[in-house]
């Protein structure tokens, strides 16, 4: 099959200016997106899709590919990613390059690694499904979650009030870092989850949201703790 990987990265981020380049321990948080994805094999093209120059030659600097910049339209604070897919996949359609998977990786999600792309991908294939993403573990059942009402704290599904966390079904959080989709059936309902989704899961120490500081100093963390235990391993 004709694989292509799309990495989004628009240059307008807000709550962390130039987030999408800004260096993570080392070099530009988008580079370890664009390895990742080269590296894996998988893959007839990766680019990046950006309305962003600089942005843009980061990323031709690291191996992927900017055929042609992100719309205005896309590139706003209420631009979804099935809309960035969509156009990318337009944009290759204009020119003849039709491909039958796509994995749209994100552009700040360092813990990407060629082993999860790769096993992502083998589900998606073996198992028929429409997309597969990362998923972890939520740490704490959230069968037993609280709310506040008034002031007052309660139970959101009092059904549960004496249920043992052991006995509760593990529940899961997409861990926000690649979406491998069959372009087939994106075409047809244009969302990166349908009824039809598979996922591996992960560990919480395998991600990291990053929307604050505080997130990129925790990130940065956690990746140094993975790396060391990885070593520790060999």
């Amino acid at each position: 099959m004709a694989n292509l990987a799309i990495i989004p990265a628009r240059g307008g981020s807000k709550r962390i200016p130039r987030k999408n380049i800004k260096p993570f321990l080392g070099k530009p948080i988008i580079a370890y997106s664009i390895e990742a994805a080269l590296k894996s094999d998988l893959f007839d093209e990766v680019m990046v899709s950006t309305d962003d120059k600089e942005i843009a030659e980061i990323a031709r600097k690291y191996g992927a590919k900017v055929p042609f910049l992100r719309s205005s339209t896309n590139a706003n604070d209420f631009a979804v990613l099935s809309d960035v897919v969509q156009e990318v996949l337009n944009g290759y359609s204009d020119i003849d390059k039709i491909f039958d998977t796509v994995c749209c990786l994100l552009p700040t999600a360092p813990f990407i690694s060629v082993k999860k792309i790769r096993d992502a991908y083998q589900k998606l294939v073996d198992e028929k499904f429409e997309s597969v993403f990362p998923v972890i573990e939520f740490s704490f059942p959230i069968q037993r979650s609280l709310k506040k009402k008034n002031n007052k704290i309660e139970m959101v599904w009092e059904a549960h009030l004496n249920t043992r966390s052991q006995d509760l079904e593990p529940r899961y959080h997409d861990a926000g870092q690649f979406y491998w989709l069959m372009i087939s059936s994106f075409l047809k309902e244009k969302k990166l989850f349908t009824s039809n989704s598979g996922a591996i899961v992960i560990s919480a120490l395998e991600a990291q949201d990053i929307d604050t500081q505080t997130d990129w100093a925790l990130a940065e963390m956690k990746y140094k703790l993975l790396i060391n235990n990885e070593k520790n391993n060999l």
